[in-house]
């Protein structure tokens, strides 16, 4: 049977010689695999474009239950970037979010909240203007609502440490490599009350945004199971760095 439905291209890997497979996540059915055939030959109507990271597309598919790889009928765009192919940071942020989300979605099953959320904020990310070096730390915090463990709790005079491990901020004055204090702290504060409408008055001193993003890719370690190292962090490090 056919549907429709959008989607959000993770990545793409070599079948044949004219063909590939797709990872896709889509809006009705979850994280899919498709094959998409004759895509690598030269007079194919599908333009490479439409599989690189993060692009969103509309797909037509044929679906079947419990099998491993699906079957793509169309795939057109859904939205076609006007900035994130042109702008080197911008580039390096859906590289590495990219690299994120293939690593910790993993449902093949509809999630209306997460699609919802992922697809808007790629459009957001291609609209913005200026003011995107906190994009990635916003968005990381914001997924953990949907994965599951969200921060807990509230910042204040006195509950200044964050507890990786428990996901909560808790009274403490000890530091150690899982009770994270202040500034650290207080930004992943700002981060869980915080929308990408804000990042223009979300203030983080660049010489603690890269200690963060290590802070944070640490609590995605400790509460995914198997979520491993992420090789295009020190692109992104390298990019906000010059």
């Amino acid at each position: 049977m056919l549907h429709k439905t959008r989607g959000i291209v993770f990545n793409q890997i070599k079948y044949s010689e004219t063909s590939v497979i797709a990872k896709i996540y889509t809006e009705l059915f979850g994280l899919q695999s498709y094959l998409i055939r004759g895509v690598r030959n030269k007079k194919s109507k599908i333009k490479p474009a439409l599989l690189q990271h993060l692009s969103l597309v509309d797909l037509v598919v044929y679906h079947k239950e419990r099998k491993d790889i699906q079957h793509i009928k169309e795939i057109i765009s859904a939205c076609q970037f006007n900035s994130i192919p042109f702008d080197i940071k911008k580039s390096a942020i859906v590289i590495f979010l990219n690299e994120i989300l293939y690593k910790s979605i993993k449902e093949e099953e509809a999630n209306t909240e997460l699609f919802n959320f992922l697809f808007n904020s790629i459009q957001i990310l291609d609209l913005k203007k200026n003011r995107v070096s906190n994009f990635h730390l916003l968005f990381l915090i914001q997924l953990t609502k949907f994965l599951g463990f969200f921060p807990k709790g509230n910042f204040s005079n006195e509950n200044i440490t964050f507890d990786l491990q428990e996901g909560i901020f808790i009274k403490s004055e000890i530091t150690t490599e899982y009770l994270i204090g202040m500034p650290f702290s207080k930004y992943l504060f700002d981060l869980t009350n915080s929308s990408f409408e804000d990042l223009g008055s979300l203030l983080i001193l660049p010489k603690y945004r890269n200690e963060l993003l290590i802070t944070i890719l640490k609590y995605y370690r400790l509460h995914l199971p198997g979520f491993s190292s992420i090789k295009s962090y020190q692109v992104l490090q390298t990019v906000f760095n010059e």
